[in-house]
């Protein structure tokens, strides 16, 4: 069924009752072309192109729970793409772009509001750093603007003028923005449903077919499944599937908390970020604050968080936004993030034959969605990495060629 306003007129006058499933509860079957293990967002996006942009429609979609209830559903839905380096600048603006026009595509508004990401200066040293993201950013072709303190505070008028941490600068990304998370997979899902892709939920992978070295199939717990070929979209869970197949990744996970306030009327039209104070806000269509901050400081899989790190985080918000104090906490919860060394993702194939990787973004695989999806679609249904991809590959872990983005991607976002 297509949503249109004629749609959603006549489903009104019978009580919103005849609305259908938007994606089929598909079987599994013995075999498929492509195996694509999680899903979230960059498992079902890379399904959606698979069937889209390939004619691959022989593709089956394995998820341990249900859909977009791992990280996809636990993160705080931020877009952008100011990053440092050429390839990083190139892949996440590219994302950004698909960003914008995937409501149409999918005819599911995913309610994308491109309301900007500021990040904030507190000192002279945060400014020359900003200066020179700034021009990393022009260089790079992605949209920025440098704000003053004066032009900040009309951005943020609730911003603490006697905080202890004074605003020198900002930068402004105008592009960027944030997504509703759910919306983002449930849009794939009906997607890649809707051209023969197979979505099957409550399907937990627990082994690969095969052996020395290749890849010829996965064991779930509803059966064994032959395909030709496998590719890991598991984000924080991507070592320990991974290792399944005898394969160890450069990977670290940890908890990354996440907390949403009370809803109230309309304070904040933008998303703010101040690596001095570790913090990050914006505010939903709903009018909950969505309120992070960085890592826990230990590896972890527990999606609890801890209550250090939510003391941390509100006390920072507070020094800046005093105002936010008479707010109270609704949810706190935690993702799990794949940590790689150089704060960079992995894509493409693998040392163990027929299977291929997908993760690798810490704290930013939401925003990659759209573009690590068509990526890897064209990377499974070519058999040529994607050369938006191939800096990324899991081969510079021993050439040297890293792409450290530690500094453009060091805060939870």
């Amino acid at each position: 069924m297509r949503f249109s306003a004629l749609a959603l007129a006549r489903n009104a006058l019978t009580g919103h009752q005849r609305w259908q499933p938007q994606w089929r509860d598909a079987q599994p079957q013995a075999d498929y072309d492509v195996v694509i293990v999680g899903g979230g967002g960059h498992g079902l996006a890379t399904a959606y192109y698979l069937a889209k942009n390939h004619g691959v429609k022989r593709v089956a979609v394995l998820e341990k729970g249900w859909i977009g209830g791992g990280n996809t559903g636990r993160n705080t839905t931020i877009v952008r793409s100011n990053y440092y380096l050429p390839e990083s600048a190139a892949f996440y603006d590219f994302s950004v772009k698909l960003y914008e026009k995937l409501s149409q595509e999918l005819n599911y508004n995913i309610m994308f509001s491109q309301r900007g990401i500021i990040t904030l200066a507190h000192s002279r040293h945060d400014e020359e750093t900003l200066r020179r993201s700034f021009n990393a950013m022009r260089l790079n072709g992605v949209d920025c603007e440098w704000l003053e303190p004066d032009e900040l505070f009309n951005r943020m008028p609730r911003y603490n003028r006697d905080s202890r941490y004074p605003i020198h600068a900002g930068l402004n990304q105008p592009r960027a923005g944030s997504a509703r998370h759910d919306a983002v997979a449930w849009g794939y899902a009906r997607g890649a449903d809707a051209l023969g892709v197979d979505i099957i939920q409550n399907c937990e992978v627990t082994g690969f077919l095969g052996g020395d070295g290749v890849v010829t199939g996965v064991r779930t717990s509803r059966g064994e499944i032959r395909a030709g070929k496998v590719c890991l979209s598991v984000a924080g869970h991507t070592s320990k599937v991974a290792a399944q197949a005898g394969l160890r990744l450069p990977i670290t996970s940890y908890a990354l908390q996440a907390f949403v306030s009370e809803p109230v009327k309309p304070v904040f039209d933008t998303v703010v970020l101040s690596p001095a104070t570790g913090v990050y806000l914006s505010q939903t269509d709903k009018g909950e604050l969505v309120i992070g901050g960085a890592l826990d400081l230990y590896p972890s899989y527990a999606q609890r968080g801890n209550f250090h790190t939510l003391e941390g985080v509100v006390a920072g918000m507070l020094e800046m936004f005093p105002a936010f104090s008479r707010l109270r906490l609704m949810r706190q919860w935690a993702g799990i993030v794949d940590v790689v060394r150089d704060s960079s993702p992995i894509f493409g194939p693998c040392p163990v034959e027929n299977l291929y990787l997908n993760c690798g973004f810490g704290t930013g695989g939401f925003k990659a969605i759209p573009a690590g999806g068509w990526t890897m679609a064209h990377t499974l249904a070519t058999g040529e990495v994607h050369p938006l991809i191939k800096p990324f590959g899991l081969e510079r872990f021993t050439t040297g060629r890293l792409v450290d983005e530690a500094a453009a991607a060091g805060i939870a976002h």
